[in-house]
Formats: C-alpha cells, sequence, structure tokens
C-alpha cells in the first residue's frame, strides 16, 4: 500500500485470492418510471463475499436502462422523467413506429442514459452515496420483465 495524491490505493499482490461471481435476476416495473434495485445489488455483492472491487449492472434490454440517481426526494424523478419526455417525446413522427408510438423515444431515451453501471465495491458494499439509489428506468408505457445480469470482481 502507498498514500498517493487521491489517497491510500491498494493493489492485488500476488498470490492475494481474488474472487468473481455473476447472477440474473428480474425485474417487473410497472411501466414509465424509476423502479429501485439497490438493495438486490447490495445483496449480490454481499452474497458474492467481495470486500474490494468492481460490480457491474447491465440492463439487456434496449428500451429500458439503468441510473444512479436520488434515492431520497421522488420529486427528483419525477422530473428527470419529465425531462426525458422533453428529450424523445411520443408521436414525434418517428420512422421506426411498428412497436408503438413509445418505442422510438425509448430506444433515444436509453442512448443518452445507458445500459451498464460499473460500482466500486468499498468494505464488502457498493460504494455509493448516502442519497444515492440504483434504478431501473422502464421507457415503456406498459409494464415489462427486465433481465438484469449483474458482475463482481474482486477480493
Amino acid at each position: 500500500m502507498k498514500a498517493g495524491r487521491i489517497g491510500l490505493i491498494e493493489g492485488f499482490q500476488d498470490g492475494e485470492m481474488r474472487r468473481q461471481a455473476s447472477a440474473r435476476f428480474t425485474v417487473s416495473t410497472p411501466g414509465q418510471g424509476f423502479t429501485d434495485i439497490t438493495e438486490s445489488v447490495v445483496e449480490f455483492v454481499a452474497s458474492a463475499g467481495i470486500a474490494q472491487g468492481l460490480v457491474t449492472v447491465f440492463c439487456r434490454h434496449t428500451s429500458a436502462s439503468l441510473t444512479i440517481q436520488e434515492n431520497a426526494d421522488p420529486d427528483v424523478r419525477t422530473d428527470l422523467m419529465t425531462a426525458l419526455d422533453t428529450l424523445a417525446p411520443r408521436h414525434a413522427g418517428y420512422v421506426h413506429g411498428i412497436e408503438g408510438p413509445d418505442d422510438m423515444p425509448a430506444h433515444i431515451r436509453t442512448m443518452v442514459t445507458d445500459s451498464g453501471l460499473t460500482i466500486p465495491i468499498v468494505g464488502g458494499r457498493p460504494a455509493l452515496g448516502t442519497w444515492q439509489g440504483i434504478y431501473v428506468i422502464e421507457h415503456r408505457d406498459r409494464p415489462h420483465r427486465r433481465e438484469i445480469v449483474l458482475q463482481a470482481i474482486g477480493g
């Protein structure tokens, strides 16, 4: 270990145990909006037995996405949905419309948010801030079942 300008830096030493774990779970969304999956990710990291490392969260869909956002005031998520509605409105004359007027806006919203997150693991937990939660953002109007893949690596 050595101290640097950015603080304490720890690295793997030869022979030190490294772990890797993966899992999948399904999230039922109620339709457009945010679904909190923080506890599922925290439980996965705990069960993986990784104290220091990284956890990757990946959404296997192109019309839903992931974000880390405020978990205290639900008005934040309401305002974020309003912003996404302004950015990619329904009935905007998109060429792709075979799956309905909410599909192409969903693809745009996924592109500007993200399908994957990487979060440091510190002390056996995702290193989220006090007011941060991990959310699936459903961009379609109807309820869906969204598959989430988790991967953790560390020691």
